[in-house]
C-alpha cells in the first residue's frame, strides 16, 4: 500500500529575501522621488511667483498712485467800509491744513461811489454799485463753483454809526443788498455789521498770515508751524475807527472784553483787541473841523492850519455836523444848508497843536500805563505793521516800511508847508479829497501812535508801513476769510490707482488662491514623504527582526 508522503518545498533562504528586500527598495524610491520631486518643484516654483507678484502689485498700487486734490475753493467777502467798498476774491485748497484754509487773494475790485452807509436815503440804489465787480467776480470763479462758492458782506464802522444814529436806515440798506446778492448765482451767506473787536480781530490774523508768522513750508513742501517765530501786532486806520491788536500773556490785568482767544492751524493765541470809534481818519477830521468852528469868531473864512497854502474849500453843516462823532459839538445855530468856507494856511506847528485837542487823556491817572480815551491797554511789544490810512499817509509823505520817528515828523513838516498847487508834482496819484487832508492825517497818526499808543523813538522804527504782502492786501477781509474756513467741511483728496479697485481685488484673490493652493500641495506632499518614509522604516525593522 502506498503511503503520500509530502515532501515539503523549502521555502527561500533569508539571504534571499534580504536580496530581494535590498534590490526592490532602491528602485522603489528612485521612482518616488523622480515621480514626486517635480510637482514640488513646480509648486515651490508657481508660490514664489504668486509672493513675487502679489507683493509687486501692493507696492505698486500704494507708491505709484496719483493724489488727485479735490481742486480749490473760493470765497468772496465785500468789505463794506464806512468810505467805500471793497470786493476781495479768495481761493484755497479744499482739503484745507488744520481745519483753516492756506487762503490766497485772487481778485480785488473796488464798488464805485462811497460806503454803502451813504444810501442811507435811498437804499434801493445800493445794489446798482457793485453790478461791475461782481461782473468780473464771475470771471474769475469757474461757473460750476458758483452755487459751492460762499459770498459774505462785513460792514464796518460806517454802518455801525448808522444803526446807531438811524437803525431803520441802516437795516435797509442792507436788505436792499440782501435781495440783490441772493439773486446771484453764488451761495450768499449774508450781510451783517461786524463788530470794531470782530474788524480788529480778523486785521491782526491778516497781517500774521501773510507774514507767515502762521505757517510756512518746511523741506519737503509740507505746511508747519515756524518755530520762535513771534506775532505781529495790528494797526488799522479807517474812515471811521481805527483798532488796534497784539498778542499778550496769559496774565493779563485788564478789561477780559479787550482780551479774546483765537484758534488757527491748531494753535491758539491770547490778543488785546480794541476798536475806538469815531476815531477813524474821516470821522477825526469832521471833529477837527467842528472844533476849528467852535474857536472861530467868524464863519465867513475859517482858517485851517492842516490845509495847504492858497487851498480853500467849503462845505456844508450838514457833511461836518451830520455824523453821530460830532454831534455833540452841534452849534446853536445849527442848519445842515449852510455854507462854511476853510482857508488853508500850511502852518505844521499849529496844525499839531490842534489836532492834539482831539484826543482826550484825562482818565490816564497813570502816566506810565498807555491810555487812549480813558481806554487802558498793555504797553506796546514787538513789531507792528499799519495798514490802511496809516499806509496812504506814510505813502504820501513818501515813506514806506518802516523809519525812525524823526523821519516821519520831519517828511510831514516838509509836506506841509507845501502850497496847494504844488501837491500835485510831489503824490503819485493826485485826488483833492486826500491830497487836502494828508497833512492832518499826519499830524492826526502822529498823536495817535505816540500820545494813544505810547509809541517812542525807541519803539517807532518796529512799526511797519505796509499795504499788502505778496500782492494780497493787508485788510480784515481775509482774516475774516481764514476764519471762516474753519466752519467750511474740508473735503477729502481724491486717489487714482494704477489699477481699478475690482481689477486689483480680483488680481490679489487670484494670487493669492494660486499660493494657497501651492502651500497646501507642498504641504501634502510632505505629509505623504512623511508617511512613505515611516512605512519603510516599519518594513527595514519586519526584515530586521525575521
Amino acid at each position: 500500500m502506498l503511503r503520500e508522503v509530502n515532501v515539503p518545498v523549502p521555502s527561500a533562504s533569508l539571504e534571499e529575501k534580504m536580496f530581494t528586500v535590498l534590490t526592490r527598495q532602491p528602485c522603489e524610491q528612485a521612482g518616488l522621488k523622480a515621480l514626486s520631486r517635480t510637482p514640488a518643484i513646480v509648486a515651490l516654483v508657481v508660490l514664489l511667483l504668486s509672493v513675487v507678484v502679489l507683493v509687486a502689485i501692493a507696492l505698486i498700487q500704494i507708491h505709484q498712485k496719483e493724489i488727485l486734490l479735490p481742486g480749490p475753493k473760493y470765497g468772496i467777502v465785500l468789505d463794506a467800509g464806512s468810505s467805500r467798498t471793497t470786493v476781495y476774491v479768495y481761493q484755497w485748497p479744499a482739503e484745507k491744513e488744520n481745519n483753516t484754509g492756506v487762503v490766497s487773494q485772487t481778485c480785488k475790485c473796488s464798488v464805485k461811489g462811497s460806503g454803502i452807509a451813504s444810501y442811507s436815503k435811498n437804499p434801493q440804489d445800493a445794489p446798482e454799485a457793485f453790478e461791475d465787480c461782481m461782473q468780473k467776480v464771475k470771471e474769475q470763479i469757474p461757473a460750476h463753483l458758483y452755487r459751492s462758492t460762499r459770498i459774505y458782506l462785513g460792514a464796518t464802522a460806517g454802518m455801525r454809526l448808522l444803526r446807531l444814529q438811524n437803525e431803520t436806515a441802516a437795516n435797509e440798506v442792507l436788505a436792499s443788498i440782501q435781495n440783490y446778492f441772493k439773486s446771484q448765482p453764488f451761495d450768499f451767506r449774508g450781510a451783517q455789521i461786524i463788530s470794531g473787536q470782530e474788524e480788529g480781530i480778523y486785521g491782526w490774523i491778516t497781517a500774521n498770515y501773510l507774514m507767515g508768522n502762521f505757517l510756512e513750508k518746511d523741506l519737503w513742501h509740507m505746511w508747519v508751524h515756524p518755530k520762535g517765530v513771534e506775532t505781529t501786532g495790528a494797526l488799522d486806520l479807517g474812515g471811521a475807527s481805527t483798532q488796534i491788536s497784539f498778542a499778550v500773556g496769559e496774565a493779563v490785568e485788564l478789561n477780559t472784553s479787550d482780551v479774546m482767544k483765537v484758534s488757527l492751524y491748531g494753535y491758539v493765541y491770547t490778543l488785546y483787541t480794541r476798536s475806538f470809534q469815531c476815531y477813524g481818519r474821516n470821522e477825526a477830521e469832521k471833529r477837527f473841523l467842528a472844533t476849528l468852528l467852535q474857536d472861530s469868531i467868524t464863519k465867513a473864512k475859517l482858517a485851517n492850519p492842516c490845509y495847504p497854502r492858497n487851498y480853500v474849500t467849503t462845505f456844508t453843516g450838514g457833511h461836518i455836523f451830520g455824523s453821530l462823532c460830532t454831534e455833540d459839538l452841534r452849534p446853536e445855530s445849527y442848519d445842515p444848508n449852510d455854507v462854511i468856507t476853510f482857508e488853508g494856511t500850511g502852518n505844521p506847528s499849529l496844525c499839531r497843536e490842534k489836532v492834539a485837542s482831539l484826543f482826550t487823556f484825562k482818565a490816564c491817572h497813570d502816566q506810565a500805563i498807555s491810555c487812549f480815551d480813558g481806554v487802558y491797554q498793555p504797553k506796546v511789544k514787538g513789531s507792528f505793521v499799519a495798514f490802511a490810512g496809516f499806509y496812504y499817509t506814510a505813502s504820501a509823505l513818501n515813506l514806506s516800511g518802516s523809519f525812525s520817528l524823526n523821519t516821519f515828523n520831519s517828511s510831514t513838516w516838509n509836506f506841509c508847508s507845501q502850497n496847494w498847487s504844488q501837491l500835485p508834482l510831489l503824490l503819485p496819484r493826485f485826488d483833492e479829497m486826500y491830497a487836502r487832508s494828508y497833512c492832518f492825517s499826519a499830524h492826526y497818526i502822529y498823536h495817535l501812535l505816540v500820545s494813544g499808543y505810547r509809541f517812542t523813538e525807541e519803539t517807532w522804527p518796529q512799526i511797519h508801513f505796509k499795504k499788502e504782502v505778496e500782492n494780497s492786501s493787508i485788510a480784515w477781509s481775509l482774516g475774516y476769510m481764514l476764519s471762516l474756513t474753519n466752519q467750511i467741511p474740508a473735503e477729502v483728496p481724491l486717489i487714482r490707482l494704477p489699477m481699478k479697485p475690482p481689477a486689483f481685488i480680483g488680481t490679489l484673490a487670484f494670487f493669492t488662491g494660486v499660493a494657497l493652493l501651492c502651500l497646501g500641495f507642498l504641504v501634502y506632499l510632505c505629509v505623504l514623504s512623511r508617511n512613505r518614509r515611516h512605512s519603510r522604516h516599519a518594513l527595514d525593522h519586519a526584515v530586521d527582526s525575521e
